[in-house]
């Protein structure tokens, strides 16, 4: 759990909390989820007092994660062909006090009607006896990748942060392990390693007042897992630091719990509660943004709405345009050698769509790339068209010609068209994914004459002026694009 804004009734409420979250179907009312976790295609995440969420395509959440022992926020991490379980019995002030337990148990399937759906025996891997500088509760997970070992870290404002080891074969305490102090003033921690260095996350400020819960996600970073921990201006989180990953804008306050999740070379989301939704009754609810690195820091990207924007190419700076004849601005030019200052001056109004759509085929128009000149033909609109699904954090779009119907299609040859009207098909249908270098990648749903949802190709520009469908690489400017306001 968090640090919390007591009242005499929390408990009551508390259990209504979690009763309520319990009841919510098609909804993503969860606290204190744990990092997403994948099982047979599905997604699922676990919040405080038991259960969680499910989805099936990463967009659309509700209710159905089982996991037993109640308690306070959990982790799950796939290791091997199971799933680890770590979480907190009491602690973090429930009940009027700090003496908590956490608990390791596995499960073979995350899916609750599957036949391999069993969690063995909760085991104790630490504790704090509500005494000590140390709060035993909000655990998390990473299983080191350059060396194999299973660490956790744990703890509330109440006391500092500690890091134990696991066993990952096991799940318990690794025998005559010495827990240590790695930071202090935050709680909800988290550990990630990338690039040879080990992050910890920690939420720093208040949380469980709703829409004034101050809730914000800090990290600082190490070449050690036991740390110092140090954040962007050389400050120990043992001493308060910690650099800003993300904190309240767009309508949500009180982000906490970071979890990572990698989706592909290059394309990172991270995961959170946020304490309030101020258009959902100011609910707790779960968090999915675009996780950008920035000169080795992370940091929570814009939760990507749609607008109307030039699409560039991050090969040559080219715009995705309509392969149609260019029509020229009328211009009364003067030499530049022998202007008249003394006329006044005026404003040349931009090119119209009703200037040129006329000039336009009537049917399926090709689609290129060309030097951006303001132009009707390279302004798109992307819009969110929600009913037509997801994927992990985000719906579906439709990609159309700036005042027109006219959408963006993927053809059964791996190449573009723009068809006259959107009628939703799945190649009209775009996956639009802000990178961890902050530019984008756009995939159609589907591709004509292929089964399935595509999660592989990508628009890419094959040459200067000629874009395509092509696997995607993260190590090329070819399949990057940036979505420009004009």
């Amino acid at each position: 759990m968090k640090r919390y804004i007591f009242f005499s009734f929390f408990l009551f409420h508390f259990s209504c909390f979690i009763s309520r979250v319990a009841a919510q179907v098609g909804a993503p009312y969860i606290h204190d989820p744990s990092t997403i976790a994948e099982c047979d295609g599905k997604y699922y995440t676990y919040g405080t007092g038991g259960g969680g969420l499910i989805s099936e395509d990463g967009w659309s959440w509700h209710s159905g994660a089982e996991r037993p022992g109640g308690g306070a926020a959990p982790d799950v991490l796939k290791i091997g062909d199971r799933y680890l379980f770590i979480y907190g019995a009491t602690g973090g002030g429930l009940g009027g006090g700090h003496n908590g337990r956490i608990l390791t148990m596995w499960n073979r399937s995350l899916d609750p009607k599957s036949p391999d759906f069993a969690f063995t025996t909760a085991v104790e891997v630490a504790s704090s006896d509500g005494m000590e500088d140390c709060d035993a509760i909000d655990p998390c997970l990473l299983l080191d990748p350059t060396t194999g070992r299973l660490w956790t870290t744990y703890g509330t404002y109440f006391g500092a942060i500690r890091l134990i080891e696991l066993d990952p074969k096991t799940g318990l305490r690794v025998a005559g392990n010495v827990e240590q102090d790695v930071a202090i003033d935050c709680e909800a921690s988290d550990l990630i390693y990338r690039d040879g260095w080990y992050y910890l996350l920690g939420t720093h400020g208040t949380c469980c007042d709703g829409v004034n819960s101050t809730y914000n996600i800090v990290v600082g970073r190490s070449r050690k897992v036991t740390g110092p921990y140090l954040d962007n201006v050389g400050r120990d989180m043992l001493q308060g630091g910690g650099r800003m990953v993300i904190n309240a804008g767009d309508r949500v306050c009180g982000p906490g719990h970071f979890g990572r999740t990698i989706i592909d070379d290059g394309v990172e989301v991270m995961s959170c509660h946020f304490e309030a939704d101020f258009d959902r009754s100011g609910r707790s609810v779960l968090g999915i943004r675009p996780l950008l690195w920035r000169d080795g820091w992370p940091e929570a990207g814009e939760r990507f709405k749609g607008g109307d924007f030039e699409i560039e190419s991050m090969r040559r700076g080219y715009s995705l345009e309509l392969a149609v004849d260019f029509v020229r601005i009328q211009q009364e030019r003067e030499r530049f050698w022998d202007m008249d200052m003394t006329k006044p001056l005026t404003s040349i109004p931009d090119q119209q769509l009703n200037d040129v759509i006329a000039t336009w085929p009537q049917g399926e128009i090709s689609v290129r790339c060309s030097d951006y000149m303001m132009r009707p033909h390279q302004h798109w609109t992307i819009t969110p068209v929600p009913e037509a699904g997801g994927y992990l954090g985000g719906p579906y779009f439709k990609i159309t010609i700036t005042g027109t119907e006219r959408a963006l299609a993927a053809t059964d040859k791996l190449e573009l068209t723009a068809v006259p009207t959107f009628t939703g098909a799945p190649e009209q249908l775009w996956r639009i994914e802000q990178l961890t270098d902050g530019y984008f990648r756009l995939l159609p749903k589907a591709i004509p004459g292929r089964d399935g949802i595509n999660t592989r190709y990508v628009l890419y520009s094959a040459a200067d002026s000629t874009p395509t469908l092509v696997e995607w690489d993260f190590s090329t400017d070819n399949a990057k694009w940036r979505l420009r306001k004009y």
